[in-house]
C-alpha cells in the first residue's frame, strides 16, 4: 500500500473521530438543557388541511385545544379540524424540528456496528438491485440475518447465500458498545463455503458514532492468517440525513489492500436510501465505484 494512501486513511479516521466526539458533546448539552423539565412532552398536531404544529398542550376541551408553540405563541385549534395528535419526548426536538429515532442504526453501508436490533425489530436491505439481505432482533442483544444474491434469476447456476448471527452488548449507554458476529456463507450448487468472524467496538450514540472492527475470513475451510480491519463512522446532520463512511484495510501475505468510501443516507418515511462512492487504495490512478442501497424496516420499534 502506498504511503500517501496510508496517510489519507489515517486522516479520514481522525476526522470521523472528531465528528463523533463533537456529537457526544452536543448530546451532553441537549441532555443538560432538558433536565430542567425531564417530563416535558412535545405534541405534533396534524391538521386535516395538511398543516402541522408542534408544541405543548396548555388546555383541551371537547371543542378546542390550546397549543403553545415555539415560534407562533399559543394557538387555539378546533378539535374537528385535527387529523391526529402524536406525543414525543422533548429530547427528540432539536432546533424546533422533530428528530425521529434512527430507524437503521445498527449498520453503515454493509458493515455492522456494535448496536443491536431490538427484539422484534428488523429490516430488509437491497443493494444495487442484486444483493438482498434481511435481519431481525431475536432479543435486544442478539439478531439473526440472511442474505442472497439470486444469480439463478439471470441464468446463473450458482447463487451465494449466507447467515448473519450477531451479538451486541451496551457497556455504557450511548457512549460505548461492543459486539461480535459472523457471516457464514455457501454457494448453492457448489461444494464451497466462505465467511468471516468479527468483533466490533463502537464509540458514540446511535446518531453519531465511530466503529473499529477486526475479523478473520475463511474460504473452503481455510482461515486467513492476517485480519481485516474496518473503520466506519456515521454522523447525523438533521432530522432525516446522515453522513456515512465505511473503510477497509485487508492484510495479505506480502501486501495489503484497502477500500475507502464516503456517502450518505436519507430517510423517507422510515425507508433508508443509501448512496456513496467506494474507491480502492493503491490502484494506479483514482477511480470510484457508485453505491446505491435501499433499506425497509419492519416489525416493532
Amino acid at each position: 500500500m502506498r504511503p500517501s494512501a496510508i496517510i489519507f486513511f489515517l486522516v479520514l479516521v481522525l476526522q470521523v473521530s472528531v465528528l463523533c466526539q463533537e456529537g457526544m458533546a452536543q448530546a451532553v448539552q441537549d441532555t443538560t438543557q432538558i433536565r430542567q423539565d425531564s417530563t416535558l412532552i412535545i405534541y405534533r398536531v396534524e391538521m386535516r388541511d395538511g398543516n402541522e404544529f408542534m408544541g405543548t398542550i396548555i388546555s383541551q376541551t371537547n371543542e378546542v385545544l390550546q397549543l403553545k408553540t415555539q415560534n407562533m405563541g399559543v394557538l387555539t385549534i378546533k378539535i374537528a379540524e385535527i387529523k391526529a395528535i402524536t406525543s414525543y419526548d422533548a429530547r427528540k426536538v432539536k432546533g424546533g424540528k422533530l428528530w425521529f429515532d434512527n430507524p437503521q442504526s445498527s449498520r453503515y453501508f454493509f458493515a455492522p456496528n456494535a448496536f443491536g436490533l431490538k427484539k422484534g425489530e428488523g429490516y430488509y436491505q437491497n443493494t444495487m438491485l442484486l444483493v438482498n439481505q434481511a435481519s431481525v432482533g431475536i432479543t435486544d442483544n442478539f439478531s439473526l440475518g440472511a442474505g442472497l444474491v439470486p444469480l439463478f434469476l439471470f441464468g446463473g447456476a450458482s447463487s451465494p447465500v449466507w447467515l448473519l448471527p450477531k451479538i451486541s452488548v451496551p457497556v455504557v449507554k450511548d457512549k460505548f458498545n461492543v459486539g461480535g458476529g459472523a457471516l457464514i456463507g455457501t454457494v448453492i450448487g457448489e461444494q464451497s463455503s466462505f465467511g468471516i468472524a468479527y468483533g466490533l467496538t463502537t464509540f458514540g450514540s446511535r446518531d453519531r458514532n465511530a466503529t473499529i472492527g477486526l475479523g478473520y475470513g475463511y474460504a473452503d475451510g481455510d482461515w486467513a492468517t492476517t485480519p481485516a480491519i474496518t473503520f466506519s463512522g456515521l454522523f447525523r446532520t438533521g432530522p432525516r440525513g446522515y453522513i456515512i463512511t465505511e473503510n477497509y484495510y485487508i492484510g495479505l501475505d506480502n501486501d495489503a489492500v484497502g477500500l475507502l468510501s464516503i456517502g450518505g443516507r436519507r430517510i423517507v418515511k422510515r425507508v433508508g436510501i443509501d448512496f456513496g462512492l467506494f474507491s480502492p487504495i493503491g490502484a494506479d490512478g483514482f477511480f470510484a465505484l457508485p453505491f446505491l442501497g435501499l433499506t425497509v424496516p419492519f416489525g416493532e420499534k
